[in-house]
């Protein structure tokens, strides 16, 4: 296996680890106002990823420099030809961090939903652009024989892209409905259970035309594997979150975002870019790449600060491993 192989499956952990923890973060955001009641659960929810969700878009980070060093090709192309679906993306994030910090600096009823108001819309856009995203590059883009995006924007706008943002946006949601369950005591707890059943549903059917659409598409057997190792998981965490195991149910919501990940990324390989122009201009793992020297000392690099990445944040889940509830949130901010 030549190290761009490599370096494809690296990306592939990195975008699939984003969108698993990510994915909960968005969950709970658009939580806030489907979920919660009242401003003191709305805090609640957001106390249950406060202590988490500036690590898990770590991942983010890596994953995009990552392709950065290993696939110059493939990010100059990408980021330009998408480059206001992205952007988009990248303020919603900053405007969501800062609602996060500023939410609490001032007392005052309009101040506070303003800033919720954003956590809500700055967590459902990315989540449906990602899916919209992804699908893109999947699919298929104009990409011309100078490896540039030659495609407008309305051309990302296509029925196969729009149906895996849906999916996107339906999954996190779920897997953050399962986190909310997981994390919080009382009444918001059994109603976070309910949400979900609701939401895993809406996802079933979403998921199962997408991945179905994927897999008629440029489908093989180990991407046939992985659709249905998704699908029984999303049906598996439907039971337990009906059982009340919210361990489980979490655990298994995971696999699904991680067997769908991997999915998308089989049926690309081996091209990170394919052209809807002409198969010949595709940018695939040996055309995009970096030379074989970078990609050996992104190695190194790789395999020294990946462990510790993983041991600093498995270390934060374990201390804010416990639920909260609306007794644990003082009358006064």
């Amino acid at each position: 296996m030549e190290l761009h192989d490599i370096w494809f499956i690296l990306i592939a952990v990195l975008w699939t680890g984003y969108f698993f923890l990510e994915g909960f973060d968005f969950g709970i955001g658009v939580l806030t106002k489907l979920l919660a009641r009242d401003r003191r659960e709305r805090r609640v929810l957001i106390n249950t990823i406060g202590p988490v969700w500036d690590g898990n878009e770590v991942w983010l980070l890596s994953a995009g420099g990552a392709t950065f060093a290993a696939f110059p090709e493939w990010y100059a192309t990408l980021f330009s030809g998408f480059y206001l679906p992205l952007l988009l993306i990248l303020v919603c994030l900053i405007v969501r961090g800062v609602a996060f910090e500023y939410r609490v600096k001032r007392d005052e009823e309009r101040w506070q939903r303003n800033w919720e108001h954003a956590i809500f819309w700055c967590s459902l856009l990315p989540a449906f652009l990602w899916g919209v995203a992804f699908g893109n590059i999947v699919h298929g883009v104009q990409i011309d024989a100078h490896k540039e995006y030659v495609g407008s924007v309305l051309d990302l706008l296509n029925p196969y892209a729009l149906l895996g943002g849906l999916v996107t946006l339906s999954l996190f949601t779920f897997h953050g409905a399962v986190f909310a369950s997981l994390k919080t005591l009382g009444d918001i707890r059994e109603r976070a259970r309910r949400t979900a059943t609701v939401l895993g549903l809406i996802t079933a059917v979403l998921a199962v035309g997408f991945l179905g659409w994927t897999q008629l598409d440029k489908g093989d057997t180990s991407s046939l594997v992985a659709m249905i190792i998704a699908v029984l998981a999303l049906v598996a965490g439907l039971v337990m979150n009906r059982l009340g195991r919210e361990g489980w149910s979490f655990a298994f919501s995971g696999v699904t975002i991680v067997a769908a990940v991997a999915m998308l990324f089989l049926t690309l390989f081996p091209n990170v870019m394919p052209s809807s122009l002409n198969e010949s201009w595709s940018l695939t793992v040996s055309n995009a790449s970096s030379s074989a020297y970078t990609l050996k000392i992104m190695t190194w690099c790789a395999g020294i600060a990946t462990p510790v990445v993983m041991l600093y944040q498995g270390w934060t889940y374990w201390v804010f491993r416990k639920r909260i509830g609306t007794q644990h949130i003082a009358d006064a901010h």
